[in-house]
């Protein structure tokens, strides 16, 4: 299962804390897969990957409350926390920057602290894309857009996160944290 954290409602879209969303579109996007609602606090699509069967997730909820959403849908497929990767913006990496990494601690983002409280767990794997940390307030930069002088970079962060999930489902993270973490 792969989850996508983000903020509902348009007027989040574009936002820095919304990339993770924009990647599991995408995602869904490479495979022809669309998304349904489920009760207004999730949208999923399922893609096929080889023979393995793949979920794809945006909660609905706001991001420091996704935790409860993604608990429901693991318990509701009969996954463990093993079997989940998280994609969401990182302050701690220059704005482009990918991170694929497996479960370790929230690193102060409130949607995957959210998330390891829900499962009782931190053993998730996450695919941190980096939207640069302001010299001010961290909440007001990542609700806001990007600039248009950064969408390029942030672009091209996209398709190579979307490359490095893919990588993921189909050589493993080990594999994919190998290729994607030394890029620049």
């Amino acid at each position: 299962m792969i989850v996508g954290l983000g903020n509902p409602g348009p007027e989040y879209i574009g936002t820095r804390h919304n990339i993770g969303f924009k990647v599991i579109d995408r995602l869904a996007g490479l495979y022809g897969a669309g998304f349904k609602g489920r009760r207004k606090k999730l949208l999923t699509a399922v893609i096929q990957v080889g023979e393995l069967k793949v979920v794809l997730a945006k909660p609905c909820a706001f991001m420091n409350l996704s935790g409860p959403v993604v608990r429901a849908l693991v318990k509701k497929g009969g996954l463990s926390p093993a079997a989940l990767l998280v994609v969401h913006d990182d302050l701690d990496l220059s704005l482009g920057r990918l991170r694929l990494a497996p479960g370790s601690s929230s690193g102060g983002h409130k949607g995957v602290q959210s998330i390891i409280d829900a499962l009782g767990s931190a053993d998730f794997a996450r695919c941190r894309i980096g939207v640069g940390r302001p010299l001010g307030d961290a909440a007001d930069y990542v609700l806001s857009r990007f600039y248009p002088e950064e969408r390029e970079r942030v672009e091209a962060a996209v398709e190579n996160a979307v490359s490095a999930v893919d990588c993921v489902l189909r050589e493993g993270l080990d594999r994919a944290m190998n290729k994607f973490n030394r890029r620049r």
